[in-house]
């Protein structure tokens, strides 16, 4: 408990610090700049991960990440946000709601995925939150509160430190991390009446420009107002971004003046929204409940169908299910990678590996595909092809933490441990916790018979992740651990 105390204070006494920044640049910088969103920001996601509530699944990364992508891309016109990185995710939470953390990092709670009814309502509210960032409200209102604000956001870290230092039971352990979601994220941060109003109509802009309804951002805030507007049981995002009559007028208003779009749900769009049911049934028989006699229904319907009837290991069916479907939609990874792993799970790895193997030639590099290969080679016993197969994805597409994470297993198989614990380095800085991520490569270097090579290539990682530290504690680091 002194360990977390001790960090707890840490965190307290940087945001302390982090107000006294000398005014260089915009206001905004003087009172957090954009290193301390980011550091603030990583933070964050990394308690949210070590509380295991960040859905870490390729393929619904993947879509979130891409439709992100499809917005945030088309700002960096400006100069000024050009710079800036985003990364989106959800959160295993069934609330409806999504928030902006510092430094870029956009989560979308399950919950909203599952109310939306279309993509461009989805794509709304991320254009929404990706505006805030743009325009730099959180440091702004630092700037407009100065030490209050900023404190307000340790705070939202110290009360995830705390739940996880205390053992919290699950169910506590969410409505704490829910709480700094809603309450840090959104409402102590202060987006004001102003703020909202400016995400609106930037994030309308960006939804008409990257080819969304302009008006789906109305159209969310709307329906849900409907529906919860007379009940005690408002939802989150309701209250961090309070909605009113006039607020959907303006909306609608500015939306009219763009050029009208039409615009078709992508396939993923559905599918995101099927696997999202499937995974978050209690029960093998509940996902299979939401989906029966749908299998003449839709492509989402059915391959909702056919993720739920692997979950009861009806294999079987599922692989035919998956085969119809390629049949039908030959170019949608979903459907392949379904195929491939419920022959795996029913016993048929040579056909698996057959599917998969065509697959990736017909679709190289591709994230969810590659991992899910690679996990059907580490079972089959062959790692050294797994990390073959990964190493290439390293080294031609931006890796992500289940990417990592899974080369390392791949290597460690393999018998080589020190490129294990060198993957895990990358892994570990991935998610925010340089020090991991620098004892890995210290353990790495101590392993028998590194070649000079190998270690040649550890020193250097590991002078560049001294680097990343905080000025205070490269000394301390450069005089410890093997170098």
């Amino acid at each position: 408990m002194k360990v977390w105390c001790a960090l707890l204070m840490a965190v307290l006494a940087s945001a302390a610090k982090a107000a006294e920044l000398p005014d260089f640049g915009t206001p905004a910088d003087a009172a957090m700049s954009k290193s301390r969103e980011a550091q603030i920001g990583r933070g964050v996601m990394l308690q949210l991960r070590n509380a295991g509530v960040v859905v870490d699944d390729p393929l619904l990364t993947e879509y979130l990440s891409n439709l992100g992508s499809q917005l945030s891309s088309l700002t960096n016109d400006d100069d000024e946000v050009a710079t800036q990185e985003f990364n989106f995710f959800f959160v295993k939470e069934d609330s409806i709601n999504a928030f902006a953390l510092p430094g870029g990092f956009i989560g979308v709670n399950s919950g909203l995925l599952l109310a939306s009814e279309t993509e461009s309502e989805l794509a709304g509210v991320l254009a929404h939150e990706i505006s805030h960032v743009t325009q730099r409200h959180i440091a702004r209102a630092a700037y407009d509160n100065q030490r209050t604000s900023i404190m307000s956001i340790a705070a939202t870290l110290a009360a995830i430190v705390l739940g996880v230092a205390t053992d919290m039971p699950g169910d506590a352990m969410t409505g704490v991390i829910t709480a700094a979601q809603a309450l840090a994220a959104q409402r102590q941060i202060n987006f004001t009446r102003g703020n909202e109003n400016e995400a609106d109509r930037v994030g309308i802009e960006l939804l008409a420009t990257a080819g969304f309804d302009p008006n789906g951002i109305a159209n969310f805030f709307e329906k849900l107002g409907r529906r919860y507007g007379s009940s005690q049981m408002v939802p989150e995002i309701l209250l961090t971004h309070p909605v009113s009559a006039e607020r959907v007028a303006e909306a609608r208003g500015r939306a009219r003046q763009l050029p009208p779009t039409t615009h078709t749900d992508s396939p993923n769009y559905a599918l995101a929204k099927a696997r999202l049911r499937v995974l978050n049934a209690e029960t093998p028989e509940a996902a299979m409940a939401a989906f029966q006699h749908k299998e003449s229904g839709t492509p989402g319907d059915r391959y909702g169908l056919a993720l739920a009837s692997m979950r009861i290991s009806l294999n079987d069916n599922a692989e035919r299910l998956f085969r119809d479907l390629i049949a039908d939609y030959p170019a949608v990874m979903a459907f392949r990678i379904g195929q491939a792993e419920a022959m795996a799970a029913s016993g048929a790895t040579e056909a698996a590996m057959q599917v998969y193997a065509e697959s990736v030639r017909l679709f190289p590099r591709n994230i969810p595909l590659t991992i899910s290969y690679a996990e059907a080679l580490i079972a089959a016993g062959k790692p050294a092809e797994a990390h073959e197969l990964l190493l290439d994805l390293l080294n031609n597409v931006p890796p992500t933490p289940a990417q990592l994470r899974l080369i390392a297993r791949a290597a460690n198989a393999e018998g080589d441990v020190a490129n294990a614990y060198f993957y895990m380095s990358y892994y570990y800085a991935s998610i925010g916790n340089l020090p991991l991520a620098i004892g890995q490569v210290r353990m790495a270097l101590e392993t028998p018979d590194v070649h000079t090579v190998d270690r040649a290539r550890f020193r250097s990682r590991l002078d560049q992740l001294i680097e990343y530290l905080p000025e205070e504690q490269r000394d301390l680091a450069n005089a410890s651990g093997p170098q």
